[in-house]
């Protein structure tokens, strides 16, 4: 790739939402979809559980809706939240006639073998319930949902002749300049590191949307593949854009916990198969902590996990889904089991241990429905954004379905505009030359391993002031040494994902420090009530 390679819609990011923005705007722009690693190193590729929509005739958007708000705490936008449920049944649809191999079955019989296929009809689509849900609603293939719909999306967009698919380049930061006349900013591109010439380039873009997914890789123990750095919420706030909710830090309450399992997940779909949480002795817990009990919302579920580890002291729980039969498991879960099965643990006959790990992001960049952040032409989508639709705590599998609605909605507006945006004609080069290379990468890995480790211990599911501000005062040392490192020497992969990780984790404690309350994911030992009003948590940032 050259500066000279512009191109109409830069998308950063190959995930579900950055791919379905590329294939509704490819009618009508040249589109580059961006990578940092591989086409699927992304959080949608390793999700497994599925996609809530209204599919149901027992079920309502109405139920959906209040389902959602009743898990945001709150804290979510009720228009926003209406707005993407109602267009849940599209999303499948158009999932549907891209070639998605849902699994089928209908909702109360039972799955068959080879059941995932193409789907023609979606009153056959076989629907799981997870936590939170009062209905089953969720949409799956088997147990792999993310890899079945991003390697068809990725297949899609590889062979639609207006869309570039490129690995291997880093994002480095939005360019953006002032509307001529104003004080506006616009977007006129991004600039890349090019991994394999480690050259910073330019790319010039009418329109840049951020679906670089969440930060989950702040925290030590995480769900999320390794580029989870938060680098489209680092990015946005350089180039001024405001960020809301960073503390509501989603974690998974079942990870598989084992010495050789890198951050394996064990969906919450197995809970709405009737799989049940138990301490080491084969106590079932949940019940002392919530009347829903194991189908809690995952805020709830995490911290009782929480709290029964640190009583008991034992490492972890245990996931027990055995009652069933082994044909059942084994047609319904077939990733899970296999890959315990790796590990030495046959989930027909053996418990699971689990334990919470980091998740999901639930806040992020400032958006409305139609992706727009506060600068004109860039848009963020999915884990980078905070579109209003989750609040203090996301309900399982709306992930999925709100990058698919705002990313038709980002669509939607970009071709409204895109006649009369034009590309920047005189854009500022990267300039490079009073750097050097860096001889001494102990500080990046060291540092990265620190943040994760401090975020972990300090900034995790219970949390207290005195934790956060020796967090605070940590990580603002941590960003003085790592943006002199990154201002002297020349631009890596890895000390950009360091930069990000930090801008990022000191967002989270800034925010955790002025929420003087528990809502959600959000728990302090020092405010361990809920407020009567509930105010979204926004930071602007420095002129």
């Amino acid at each position: 790739m050259t500066d000279s390679n512009q191109t109409d819609i830069l998308v950063v990011g190959s995930g579900a939402a950055g791919l379905t923005l590329a294939l509704r705007s490819a009618e009508f722009a040249r589109v580059t979809v961006l990578s940092k690693g591989d086409l699927h190193e992304g959080a949608t590729f390793y999700a497994q559980g599925g996609i809530a929509a209204v599919l149901d005739e027992k079920d309502s958007v109405e139920s959906h809706v209040q389902d959602t708000l009743t898990a945001g705490v709150g804290l979510c936008n009720s228009q926003v939240v209406e707005h993407i449920v109602t267009h849940s049944a599209e999303a499948v649809e158009w999932l549907v006639s891209q070639g998605v191999p849902f699994t089928t079955g209908g909702i109360d019989k039972p799955v068959k073998e080879g059941s995932t296929a193409a789907v023609t009809d979606l009153s056959s689509l076989h629907l799981t319930q997870e936590g939170g849900h009062s209905h089953r609603r969720i949409i799956h293939a088997t147990d792999a949902t993310g890899k079945a719909v991003f390697e068809t999306l990725q297949q899609r967009a590889s062979e639609h002749p207006n869309i570039t698919l490129i690995e291997g380049f880093t994002a480095v930061d939005i360019v953006t300049q002032k509307r001529p006349g104003t004080t506006e900013r616009i977007c006129i591109g991004m600039y890349v590191l090019n991994q394999k010439t480690s050259r910073v380039e330019l790319i010039p873009a009418k329109f840049v949307a951020l679906a670089t997914g969440g930060a989950s890789k702040t925290y030590f123990f995480t769900t999320n593949p390794d580029g989870a750095s938060g680098d489209g919420i680092a990015m946005a706030w350089r180039a001024g854009c405001r960020v809301a909710n960073m503390e509501f830090n989603q974690f998974h309450p079942t990870c598989l916990y084992h010495p050789h399992a890198k951050s394996f997940l064990i969906t919450e779909a197995l809970r709405g198969e009737g799989a049940k949480l138990e301490l080491p002795d084969g106590t079932c817990f949940m019940k002392a902590f919530d009347e829903r009990e194991d189908l809690a919302p995952r805020d709830i579920v995490a911290r009782a996990i929480d709290h029964e580890m640190k009583r008991l002291g034992c490492d972890c729980v245990y996931l027990n889904i055995t009652h069933q039969s082994s044909e059942f498991v084994k047609n319904h879960f077939p990733n899970i089991y296999n890959r315990c099965l790796n590990f030495g643990i046959d989930i027909t006959k053996d418990r699971i241990p689990v334990v919470p790990a980091a998740h999901y992001t639930c806040g992020g960049v400032v958006i409305n429905e139609e992706g727009e952040t506060d600068i004109s032409n860039l848009y963020a989508l999915g884990e980078t954004s905070c579109s209003g639709l989750h609040g203090a705590n996301r309900m399982a599998s709306n992930s999925l379905l709100e990058c698919f609605v705002v990313a038709f909605g980002t669509a939607r507006n970009i071709s409204e505009k895109i006649s009369n945006t034009t590309f920047c004609q005189d854009p500022p080069i990267w300039d490079e030359s009073k750097v050097t290379g860096s001889d001494d990468e102990i500080l990046v890995s060291h540092n990265w391993d620190e943040i994760r480790r401090l975020m972990w211990d300090f900034v995790g599911i219970v949390r207290s002031t005195k934790r956060l501000n020796m967090a605070k005062r940590r990580i603002t040392l941590l960003k003085e040494e790592i943006q002199d490192h990154y201002a002297n020497h020349k631009v890596t992969n890895d000390n950009l994902e360091l930069r990000n990780l930090a801008l990022v984790a000191e967002l989270i404690i800034r925010s955790a420090l002025r929420r003087k309350e528990s809502r959600g994911l959000h728990f302090t030992l020092d405010f361990p009530e809920t407020s009567n009003e509930a105010r979204d948590n926004i930071l602007t940032p420095p002129d």
